[in-house]
């Protein structure tokens, strides 16, 4: 028996290869297109973004239910002594509620963390916690390390416009930078409490690119070593540059380089995103 077992929800974004890597379970939320339910992963980004611009509406998304979670803690404490799941804000979605009632069901071996974050701020927490885990270190230490992340991560988001963030209902504080944006690019963060959070709106894409690695530097605050996530949705070019620049800048221990999900596509639309882990 292993001591610790880390399961997540796909609003981390992590592709298949990471997950693996990390020795991670991730439960899926669906999404609906078209009359037809898919889990979060079952078709490409690419695939999910030709069928979203042909629909008349936008996908609806899904938590998953409490059973799903019920099946992967029970398959995890098979080989582990207790399970540790981070999950998406609980200001974004209501994933979290379904990870709570599943896990009364295991008594006390079940310890269920709101990330108060998603995708690469979601996922670098995931990882930090699957470290220690692989080490087979006690479940306060993995515990702490994923607490420690969840206070040092910091992300960006770039978005192309605020249409799918406004029409799924989660533009909350963001709602003073909607309308009438022409070429402005809006970057978003995640506050504290796990909310969306408008941090600027600039001219065009490149100047938005650059307000992005200008706002990591601040964010890093004179670090020069972190792990980072950048994270794209049909911006594939924008990714790379961000790629480039973090690793003119920085001592980067990891780089991933991944596509965001359709889940969170469906909520933010078409635009980067940078993660930043500065090292303790």
């Amino acid at each position: 028996m292993r001591p610790v077992a880390i399961i997540t929800d796909s609003c981390c974004d992590l592709p298949p290869a990471l997950v693996d890597r990390f020795g991670v379970t991730v439960v899926p939320l669906t999404f609906t297109i078209d009359d037809r339910t898919y889990r979060d992963g079952e078709i490409t980004s690419s695939e999910f973004y030709r069928l979203m611009k042909a629909a008349p509406e936008l996908p609806k998304t899904s938590q998953p239910p409490v059973g799903a979670f019920i099946e992967a803690y029970r398959m995890a404490l098979e080989t582990a002594s207790d399970v540790v799941s981070v999950n998406v804000s609980s200001k974004l979605s209501g994933t979290i509620d379904s990870a709570r009632e599943a896990a009364k069901r295991f008594g006390d071996r079940v310890h269920v963390i709101d990330s108060l974050n998603l995708s690469g701020g979601q996922g670098l927490q995931v990882f930090e916690g699957a470290r220690q885990a692989a080490k087979d270190s006690p479940l306060d230490v993995v515990v702490r390390a994923v607490e420690s992340a969840r206070d040092r991560v910091e992300m960006i988001v770039g978005l192309d416009s605020l249409d799918n963030l406004s029409r799924g209902g989660r533009i909350g504080r963001v709602s003073a930078f909607f309308g009438g944006l022409l070429d402005l690019k809006v970057t978003l963060t995640v506050s504290n409490d796990g909310a969306f959070e408008p941090v600027a709106r600039t001219r065009g894409t490149q100047a938005a690119l650059q307000h992005t690695i200008d706002w990591v530097g601040r964010k890093m605050a004179g670090r020069s070593r972190g792990e980072f996530i950048v994270a794209h949705f049909e911006q594939p070019e924008s990714a790379e540059w961000l790629r480039r620049q973090l690793e003119k800048l920085y001592e980067v221990t990891d780089m991933y380089l991944v596509e965001t999900g359709p889940v969170i596509a469906t909520h933010c639309g078409t635009g980067w995103g940078v993660t930043a882990l500065p090292a303790e």
